[in-house]
């Protein structure tokens, strides 16, 4: 039996958190809900994007986004913040600056990236900054659930922030990686990334969650600690950083 999630095209994680792979880009976006709010993780490429994935979760749930969570300042990740107007933003210590810097080389490569040039200059102008700066953790009260914001790199990015979602009644942890972790290709290395400092960020990003969470990539399939673990040591060869103790 399908349940209002599935039916929308997300796919269920456990009780009030849902995520799904987006069009085009295969981003994942997530979403989290309590009783007294509703958090968004990752917003989408376009403004449309975003106001469509505003007006799903308000079918779903009956209400709307009260929070967003930004894993780092990618297009495919940041560009729909503008949707979602009056709600509190999330992003890793120095995000809000670099969102602000840099909004002509968003606009850029999300142009060379295959978005409309219109879409996404109209994004780029309207592009809201996070409102709270996450240094190490953070915690977010959505009513009578606790959401934990982690500020786990750099990696990725330089503004790497991972969420984890405590489990409920014996089920597990749900990390939302980003991009730190990818599962449908060979983990992104842009000329962002820091790739001396990226087996470290998911060290801390396994301490986080633990052997027994779901990790939930940037891109692609919902993966497994032993996952992470092996993605780790990938990319620890491919840059030729010390393996994990």
């Amino acid at each position: 039996m399908h349940t209002a999630w599935e039916e929308a095209g997300w796919e269920r994680l456990g009780d009030g958190v849902a995520r799904r792979r987006m069009p085009g880009w295969d981003e994942t976006i997530g979403v989290i809900a309590g009783t007294t709010g509703v958090m968004i993780v990752d917003t989408g490429a376009t403004l449309r994007d975003g106001a469509q994935l505003r007006r799903t979760i308000r079918g779903v749930l009956g209400r709307d986004v009260t929070h967003v969570a930004l894993t780092h300042p990618h297009f495919d990740h940041v560009l729909g913040t503008a949707a979602f107007a009056g709600v509190e933003v999330f992003g890793a210590a120095g995000l809000g600056d670099l969102l602000r810097r840099g909004k002509d080389e968003l606009r850029r490569d999300a142009v060379r990236q295959g978005v409309d040039p219109d879409a996404a200059a109209e994004a780029a102008d309207l592009l809201v900054a996070p409102h709270h700066h996450v240094h190490g953790q953070l915690t977010v009260e959505l009513g009578e659930r606790q959401v934990l914001l982690a500020n786990v790199g750099p990696g990725h990015t330089a503004h790497d922030l991972a969420v984890l979602v405590p489990g409920r009644q014996g089920s597990p942890e749900i990390v939302f990686c980003g991009d730190l972790v990818e599962e449908s290709g060979e983990p992104q290395a842009g000329p962002d990334a820091l790739p001396q400092q990226w087996p470290g960020a998911l060290d801390r990003l396994l301490a986080l969650g633990g052997e027994d969470a779901v990790y939930v990539p940037g891109h692609g399939a919902v993966v497994d600690a032993a996952f992470v673990h092996a993605q780790r040591d990938a990319l620890a060869a491919r840059f030729g950083v010390a393996p994990a103790p």
